[in-house]
């Protein structure tokens, strides 16, 4: 937590950009209107109704992690062109020594389906998804969703989303996007960051205030103020790209010449235009930054919201790392041995790795600093090493241009491609129990190779690029750049537009309908999923009372994402990080259904297999005398206390569906995204009350009527654990649904409710 973070808790009036008011002489509902979110919400929106939002975006954008399922499934729905700009980046899956020819077979069908289907092909290491969008995509009034959590293009005065590949999939079909109109919180920027502070530490600032009580949670987030106007566009992108963080629907900046600057240097002088609240807005929250008053900040593992001033973590560091260590308990328990004690030396932190990368840290001013600060600095030959990995092929040549990169090869940096790997598990991995600083998105546990079943653990931070170059410069010694005597210069950059003209694939809109799509072998169609029974008899086959679980952790990132083309084989690593028995416990699940849906005959002979589920059914029976096996579906469902936090992946719902899932319970879902996710795999998104559960692991619970009550909108759902031959009744919702997702929950999923046969 920092004081340069103040959250009023509660609404107020923006009176001409600078005055808050608790009053203004316009209503509340009129003034909501003032804010530049309602004005690009509301030319998007195809309902005619704001408080029922059915939004078209501009434009889509996927990675090659993400993609080939995405087009799988609009084409299982009868997708035939794109009908809006689709852009399919290469920087996940770029190692294609990986999983053998896997990632290259994924590039070569994402080519294919450009051509075929009209959209844009930017090979691997190009660029990474975010920096291409920010550069050739984004633009004032604009709407992009991407399937890719930190989508956040607000800096550019456009309102971005990132959400799982089925909510693409319906802008591929001429669909919308359904929401509720999102509350908008103000973040009102005064100030001006002092020397060493870069766009992270005001990024963490917030995270670390904002996150923990869920204050911007699937709303807006509003930058305005005066301390606006003193940030570089690098900087607003900086802080913006790490808005995801805090939970938030979407970003939006006011825009300035800055912002004109940046769409001009690009080529794409047209698509600026002046974006500033009206002269009286509402917003339903004001949280004010002190720019100023922000210090180098760190977020120590495994949360970017456990977060600390650098000055802290040092004045603090026994009790700080003990800390860290104690929440590592709750989520690894004795699986693995976690040491941060080790790293002290002579009472300072010593770190074995340095990272500047991707979307959040590859950009050009960030490297710029960094280089500066390391100039004719020695990293050493020790345990610490460093590596950049700019976040396009334009800024690595601007950095080769302007001196940068030799300052990074003079000090004993590694400089390295557009990748996305080090954010998320595939590339500059650490040692085992080795600390790594970086600039990049998130430090979850579980994410940065981490293999706790096989004892493995790292741990990561997250730091500006400017403290992790001042760390460098003292041989891995935690250190806050505001501590450095350097000069910072400021360069200008100048985009060569002829790199991306000769190597990425534009087909302008048009489609190729002549082109066959080239699948690989490892590229597999989606399974048959079936349509929601009348009632449902669920299996817990995973508990996990952990505060919040990551989208990481139900489908683990790394060397999995080579598997993302072939749902089944992709399905074998649910859990695999957190709950390792939970695949062949839903599996034998799983077994019943199948059984089920082979008839009558086959799922009796299973059952009597199964004293189990002999027992299961004599005791529903008891009570529901016309359940029988016609009328009742058989799968597994998982609990967890808050699910879903982090990447848009769709795969840590439909690795669930493919094994047989057909629900999660939770107290809270930490993202529309992961909610959104269940839905469109027609899994229902249970929510139950907080407290002692009613059933536990390996229980089973008979949902009766479950069909029904989805047709009629029940929110008050019935449900039962079945315990000692005897039913336990307790109760459940569904939260809001709207008709459509209802309609894809029946259906079984969003394939079904599309599709063409």
């Amino acid at each position: 937590m920092t004081d340069a973070v103040t959250v009023k808790g509660s609404g107020a009036f923006l009176v001409n950009g600078t005055e808050w008011a608790s009053e203004a002489g316009v209503s509340k509902e009129e003034a909501k209107k003032g804010t530049i979110a309602y004005g690009i919400l509301s030319s998007h929106n195809t309902s005619g109704n704001m408080d029922k939002l059915k939004v078209k975006f501009d434009c889509i954008t996927s990675h090659d992690i993400t993609y080939v399922g995405i087009i799988q499934t609009a084409r299982a729905s009868g997708l035939k062109k794109f009908p809006i700009p689709y852009v399919l980046t290469n920087c996940h899956n770029s190692l294609c020594a990986v999983g053998g020819t896997i990632n290259e077979d994924d590039h070569v069908f994402g080519l294919t389906a450009a051509r075929k289907y009209g959209g844009t092909y930017v090979p691997p290491h190009q660029a990474v998804i975010h920096q291409y969008a920010r550069e050739m995509l984004a633009g004032c009034g604009k709407m992009i969703l991407g399937s890719d959590s930190h989508t956040r293009y607000g800096a550019l005065g456009t309102m971005a989303m990132g959400e799982g590949g089925p909510e693409l999939v319906k802008q591929l079909l001429s669909q919308t996007y359904d929401i509720d109109y999102p509350g908008v919180v103000a973040i009102y920027l005064t100030g001006e960051p002092q020397f060493g502070v870069g766009p992270q530490d005001v990024a963490l600032a917030l995270i670390g205030n904002l996150f923990k009580d869920g204050i911007v949670k699937n709303r807006v987030m509003e930058f305005v103020g005066p301390g606006v106007s003193k940030l570089s566009m690098d900087f607003r992108i900086g802080v913006d790209v790490m808005t995801t963080e805090t939970t938030c629907l979407s970003s939006i900046w006011r825009t300035d010449a800055e912002t004109e600057e940046f769409l001009a240097l690009h080529g794409r002088a047209g698509d600026y235009k002046e974006l500033n609240p009206g002269s009286v807005a509402y917003y339903d929250e004001v949280v004010t930054v002190d720019l100023s008053a922000i210090k180098p900040m760190i977020a120590m593992p495994f949360h970017p919201s456990n977060t600390y001033t650098i000055e802290e973590v040092n004045a603090n560091l026994s009790d700080i790392l003990a800390d860290v260590e104690k929440r590592a308990q709750v989520s690894f328990g004795d699986k693995v041995k976690f040491d941060l004690h080790s790293k002290i030396r002579d009472g300072k932190l010593l770190v074995e790795q340095g990272i500047i990368a991707g979307c959040a840290g590859g950009g050009f001013e960030n490297l710029c600093a960094a280089a500066d600060i390391l100039n004719g600095a020695d990293i050493g030959n020790n345990e610490f090493t460093m590596s950049v990995y700019p976040a396009s092929t334009p800024i690595y040549a601007e950095l080769v241009k302007n001196g940068a990169m030799m300052k990074f090869l003079d000090a004993g940096v590694v400089v390295k491609t557009c990748f996305c790997g080090p954010c998320f598990g595939a590339g500059d991995t650490p040692a085992n129990n080795a600390f790594s600083i970086r600039h990049s998105t998130r430090n979850f546990p579980n994410r940065e190779g981490s293999k706790v079943q096989n004892g493995q653990i790292s741990s990561v931070a997250l730091m500006d690029a400017r403290s992790i170059a001042a760390t460098a410069a003292n041989k891995g010694i935690l250190t806050p750049a505001t501590e450095m005597d350097v000069q910072i210069g400021k360069y200008k950059y100048f985009f060569d537009s002829a790199i991306y003209e000769k190597r990425v694939f534009d087909s302008k809109g048009e489609a190729d309908e002549t082109q066959e799509l080239v699948l690989g072998p490892n590229i597999k169609d989606w399974p048959e999923m079936s349509a929601l029974t009348e009632n449902l008899l669920l299996k817990c086959v995973s508990e996990i009372h952990d505060p919040v679980t990551t989208t990481d952790e139900l489908i683990p990132s790394g060397e999995t994402s080579s598997y993302r083309s072939n749902p089944l084989g992709l399905a074998e690593f649910t859990l695999s990080r957190k709950d390792p028995e939970y695949v062949g416990r839903a599996k034998e699940v799983q077994a019943f259904e199948k059984a089920r849906e082979d008839g009558v005959n086959a799922m009796q002979k299973v059952v009597e297999a199964s004293v189990e589920m002999q027992s299961t059914l004599n005791a529903i029976k008891k009570q529901f005398p016309d359940m029988n096996w016609e009328n009742t579906g058989v799968g597994s469902t998982i609990y967890a206390v808050k699910p879903g936090d982090g990447s848009a992946r769709e795969q840590a719902a439909s690795c669930q569906k493919v094994l047989g899932g057909w629900a999660n319970i939770a107290t809270e879902y930490a993202t529309k995204r992961y909610r959104s996710n269940l839905i469109n795999w027609g899994m229902l998104p249970f929510i139950i009350e907080k407290g002692e559960l009613p059933f536990k692991n390996l229980d089973y619970i008979f949902v009766p009527g479950i069909r029904k009550a989805v047709e009629e909108r029940q929110d008050d759902i019935t449900a039962y654990a079945v315990k000692g031959g005897e039913l336990k009744e307790f109760h459940l919702s569904l939260g809001g649904l709207t008709d459509n997702e209802r309609q894809i929950i029946l259906d079984g999923c969003l394939i079904n409710f599309n599709r063409v046969d």
